[in-house]
């Protein structure tokens, strides 16, 4: 069941980024993230009454970093799925085990371990160079900015997931964790929007058409139901599973590009792509093999 949850909250989240990049003719990126959160956190309270949740939790702080550290991760893929090809700009958010890895073998180093795993160094390795390979064309057409939004984006992304698992064990129920990160949007989008410079035509908010009131409508829909279906995914299925089937967002996010915008990749642009998923589903692997063998060793030592 835990397949079925991550598939389709990859499929909504890649119909949600095709809407942030339609909708950024209209609105700033500020705008789009507030938006999101209030229309998200309307329908997410009206689901939690009918259901007869409560959102009383007490576990605030956490519930509190976690809406931190994902609403700048969500800003900089907003901002960078609004300046790249969407199939570009979701394959570099999805970077997060390569991320880990390096997290892992820097954590090594610092304890003074000479021993570096070759499967995750490797990983690394063809992962940056599929990065190459697929901004070139960013780079050539000046949107290097994007580029790095969009792998900050992805670093951020694998600290907020592992903050979520954490409130999940802790007991904390899908539609609370969803709950107060949406409630860190509004603050930040309201934050965003009043701050110098946070659209570029100057003006803190714009007026709704009927095409723009849709896309923020969609957007926030689509943005709640897909972060409550991954937040289940990742409480009751397998972190193997969980995390390569969400992958799946990047062929969702190349279709949506493909039949919206046209975009055409030329072969080092796709060779790129490929390369990254790869090397991320092998880091994955390993990242939680290793984790298992961890466990078990401390559990057999206690």
């Amino acid at each position: 069941m835990a397949a079925l949850w991550i598939l389709l909250a990859s499929f909504l989240f890649s119909l949600m980024g095709a809407a942030v990049k339609l909708a950024s003719n209209e609105y700033s990126v500020a705008e789009i993230v507030f938006y999101r959160g209030l229309v998200g956190i309307i329908l997410l309270f009206l689901f939690i009454r009918h259901q007869g949740g409560k959102l009383r939790t007490e576990h605030l702080p956490g519930h509190l970093w976690r809406g931190a550290i994902g609403v700048v991760s969500l800003w900089m893929w907003f901002y960078a799925a609004t300046k790249l090809p969407l199939a570009t700009a979701v394959t570099l958010n999805y970077m997060s085990p390569i991320w880990t890895a390096v997290a892992m073998i820097a954590f090594a180093w610092w304890q003074g371990k000479e021993r570096i795993a070759p499967p995750l160094l490797a990983a690394i390795c063809v992962s940056f160079g599929g990065v190459m390979l697929a901004l070139r064309p960013a780079f050539e057409a000046q949107q290097w900015f994007g580029a790095l939004m969009a792998l900050l984006s992805g670093v951020l992304a694998a600290i907020a997931y592992t903050m979520v698992r954490r409130l999940s064990r802790a007991g904390e129920p899908e539609y609370r964790v969803v709950f107060y990160f949406l409630a860190v949007n509004i603050a930040a989008g309201i934050a965003g929007s009043l701050l110098p410079g946070g659209s570029p035509d100057g003006a803190a908010w714009h007026a709704h058409s009927p095409r723009g009131a849709a896309l923020l409508l969609f957007i926030g829909a689509s943005g709640v139901f897909a972060q409550m279906a991954l937040t289940r995914a990742w409480r009751t299925g397998k972190v193997l599973v969980v995390a390569n089937l969400q992958y799946t967002g990047i062929v969702f996010s190349s279709v949506w590009g493909i039949l919206i915008w046209h975009d055409v990749f030329d072969w080092h642009v796709w060779l790129g792509m490929v390369l990254i998923l790869a090397s991320s589903v092998a880091a994955t692997f390993y990242n939680t093999v290793t984790e298992k063998r961890a466990a078990a060793a401390r559990a057999g030592d206690q």
